[in-house]
């Protein structure tokens, strides 16, 4: 059973949701991800989303994007983020660690490389944005290999046939776009995402968390109501960017951000044994 699989099936033993925060590695500094990452576990995150700093982030809202051009400001690769991993796991051997990304450099790096240093680093799944998956065949056959989970989005406008082949693919559990277009737009609509929610449960059995559009504590809490987990993101990452823009440190930054967390957090918890 890989870390993601008995992260959620402990989380569903004690009749938790789970919180998944994501953030971009090196943003807002490479030095202080990994402590950022140590804070976000005890602020209550179950698993820790990392975003690999890519030169044309294509489903990123604005903030996401500008995350992703500082972190590649301060010259962060994805050599970098597994090594990111690895230092984190050196004080951290039981929560879960996904990374989120584009196909070009793990195409670069070569499947069968790219699986052996995920699995050495201590990465427990992957999320390839423009990777579809009619195509991932190869790349799951390697991931297979090392035991790390393949993790796919499906948005409100994913025909039903196209959900049948990624919930085919899919492991770890499905990733749920709740607004249309990229991430950190829309409006949340909680009936919407309770309607698409079944019609994806109907193909799978895997978990589903939620992300796009969750942006505090009682956003957190809608979703939290119908969803196995939830995804945040743009609002952590501008968070931390208006706290530096205003004149803070990164340090203070990443304290807003666990801050928001925690509430999150509390918001999910609260969420459970509600209706949306």
């Amino acid at each position: 059973m890989s870390r993601l699989s008995t992260c959620f099936e402990k989380i569903r033993t004690e009749g938790r949701k789970a919180v998944i925060p994501y953030v971009v590695a090196g943003d807002p500094a490479a030095a202080i991800t990994v402590p950022m990452m140590h804070r976000l576990v005890a602020a209550g995150a179950d698993v820790v989303e990392l975003g690999v700093p890519f030169s044309d982030p294509m489903s990123e809202g604005p903030v996401i994007q500008r995350g992703h051009e500082r972190a590649l400001e301060n010259h962060v690769s994805l050599a970098n983020v597994l090594e990111m991993v690895k230092v984190f796991r050196e004080d951290d051997a039981d929560t879960p660690v996904i990374i989120m990304g584009y196909a070009n450099p793990v195409e670069r790096m070569g499947y069968p490389v790219f699986a052996s240093a995920c699995a050495e680093a201590g990465v427990d799944g992957l999320i390839t944005v423009d990777l579809p998956p009619e195509e991932v065949g190869p790349l799951n056959q390697e991931l297979k290999k090392v035991s790390i989970d393949n993790i796919f989005l499906i948005s409100p406008t994913t025909p039903a046939e196209r959900i049948t082949t990624i919930t085919a693919n899919a492991s770890g559990f499905i990733y749920y776009v709740a607004v249309k277009g990229v991430t950190g737009a829309g409006h949340l609509d909680t009936a919407d995402v309770e309607k698409h929610l079944a019609a994806i449960r109907s193909k799978t059995t895997l978990p589903i968390c939620v992300g796009f559009g969750i942006k505090d504590a009682a956003s957190a809490a809608a979703v939290g109501a119908v969803a196995d987990g939830v995804v945040v993101g743009s609002a952590l990452i501008d968070t931390m960017a208006q706290r530096i823009e205003s004149g803070g440190t990164p340090e203070q930054g990443i304290d807003d951000a666990v801050s928001l967390l925690a509430s999150i957090r509390s918001g999910v918890t609260a969420s459970i044994g509600t209706t949306a």
